[in-house]
């Protein structure tokens, strides 16, 4: 009778573990796809983005005379997107920024949250290709997508 115990413990004890796996699987599999979704959004949607943010500055008095473009934000190290932001500055250097690379960390034992936000010539960070940063281009505007 332990014997049969041991052997029910043992198999619950496998379909937890398979239990709490799967469930890391579909989150990480969901993370994939809202990821993709992102990516595919702002690819599709980025010069209706990019007028849409420069008629709603410009209604509000603040027109830009630099280059404007959006794209991606990805965070640094991890890779994932993050939404999609505009970057302004002259053409030459704007055409040479492919994503936005957002750096996490916190001040003063958390108090203080800090996000910072630059322009880099990769959209794929934690690949094997360096990320430089674009100079002369800031960020303008950060766009929040819903999927």
């Amino acid at each position: 009778m332990r014997k049969v115990t041991r052997i029910a413990a043992a198999g619950l004890a496998v379909v937890i573990a398979g239990s709490i796996g799967i469930a890391a699987q579909a989150d990480l599999l969901g993370s994939i796809v809202k990821g993709g979704a992102i990516s595919i959004l702002i690819k599709q949607f980025n010069r209706p983005l990019n007028d849409g943010i420069n008629k709603l500055t410009g209604s509000a008095g603040v027109q830009y005379d630099e280059a404007t473009k959006v794209v991606p934000i990805v965070t640094i190290g991890q890779g994932s997107y993050a939404g999609a932001a505009q970057v302004s500055g002259p053409q030459d250097r704007v055409d040479q920024v492919q994503a936005v690379g957002m750096l996490e960390g916190s001040l003063n034992g958390r108090t203080f949250r800090m996000k910072a936000l630059i322009p880099i010539t990769t959209d794929k960070p934690g690949s094997s290709k360096k990320v430089e940063r674009v100079k002369g281009v800031g960020v303008s505007a950060i766009i929040d997508i819903k999927v």
